[in-house]
C-alpha cells in the first residue's frame, strides 16, 4: 500500500478548507432564505382598499344635467 499524505489539523490547506466550506453552507442558508421571504405570504402584509361606491370620479354629461343654455355670438364667457 502507498502512503498518502494527510494534511494535519493545523495546515493552512485544511483551515481554508474548512472555511470555504462554511462560507457555502452560509450562503446556501441565507439564498434559501431569501427565497422563502419572496416567495411567502408571510413576510407580506396584505392592505385593504378603501372603495368609494357612493360618488364616480368624473360624472357624465348626463348626471350633471347636460350642457349649458347656448349664449349669443355678441356675449362674452363668463369670468372668474
Amino acid at each position: 500500500m502507498k502512503n498518502f499524505f494527510m494534511p494535519s489539523a493545523d495546515s493552512p490547506a485544511l483551515q481554508w478548507l474548512g472555511f470555504l466550506l462554511f462560507l457555502l453552507i452560509l450562503c446556501v442558508c441565507l439564498g434559501a432564505f431569501v427565497v422563502w421571504l419572496t416567495t411567502s405570504k408571510h413576510g407580506k402584509p396584505k392592505r385593504k382598499r378603501k372603495h368609494r361606491h357612493h360618488r364616480s370620479a368624473n360624472p357624465t354629461l348626463a348626471q350633471t344635467g347636460g350642457l349649458p343654455p347656448k349664449r349669443a355670438p355678441d356675449e362674452l364667457p363668463p369670468g372668474p
